[in-house]
């Protein structure tokens, strides 16, 4: 059995590592998978002992602009959020980013297998061109076969002249979630709320482009490299 002042130190290494964002049960994962076999409880007790606290979760709203009399697509996800491999189902949202010089959005795509963002857009505004960018982004990346099934909500940008067309180019099956119904896009908001809890709600951006440098690395160096994620399994 490793003695607690080394596993101590690795837990600390692991934490510092997350960014301060994983608790008890990715500390174990992780510990796991370097062969080091602790109970959830022997963790917590020495990150009390060490003061390894996460960060603490914080509410927040999202922002859909769903009145308007564009077509709105059939819920062909209908929550079924897994997948048997990548590039099958695409979901994605827009949030926003408080900054000293005004808001920021963002656009997200979140592949479903793996629950990497695939695609994403920051810009000053929520037009339709903002979420099209993402998604070309995922399909450039990715280049997904025909049949890719796409969900949003019901905003505007996404029900789009311009967003279908990218859709029909692509041969891609577009959803949309139900009237009112956020669980219907559940995935993309919690991964906003992970990005609002592990970095946003820390930081004070004195301009876009400060916020932008800073989801471009959580995104593409933590998110999408490091960060472990208990839908696959913490893989």
């Amino acid at each position: 059995m490793i003695e607690n002042q080394k596993l101590a130190r690795r837990i600390k290494e692991i934490f510092i590592e997350s960014r301060a964002t994983y608790g008890t049960r990715r500390i174990r994962k992780q510990l796991a998978t370097q062969e080091i076999s602790v109970s959830r409880k022997r963790v917590g007790r020495l990150m009390k002992q060490n003061q390894l606290c996460c960060k603490i979760k914080r509410k927040f709203k999202v922002t859909t602009d769903s009145k308007h009399r564009l077509p709105i697509a059939k819920n062909v996800l209908d929550r079924n959020f897994s997948a048997t491999g990548p590039n099958q189902k695409y979901v994605g949202d827009i949030t926003y980013i408080r900054t000293q010089q005004g808001w920021l959005y963002l656009a997200v795509v979140i592949d479903l297998f793996s629950r990497k963002v695939v695609g994403w857009a920051m810009e000053d505004h929520m037009e339709a061109s903002l979420v099209n960018d993402a998604l070309l982004m995922a399909l450039w990346k990715r280049k997904p076969k025909a049949g890719l099934i796409w969900h949003s909500d019901r905003g505007s940008q996404y029900a789009s002249e311009s967003h279908r067309e990218i859709l029909k180019d692509h041969q891609i099956k577009q959803s949309m979630s139900r009237k009112g119904d956020c669980w219907d896009n559940a995935v993309s908001e919690s991964f906003f709320h992970t990005l609002k809890t592990e970095l946003v709600h820390h930081m004070n951006f004195k301009n876009r482009q400060e916020a932008k440098s800073a989801i471009f690395e959580y995104i593409e160096v933590f998110y999408n490299r490091k960060r472990i994620h208990s839908a696959n399994d913490y893989l």
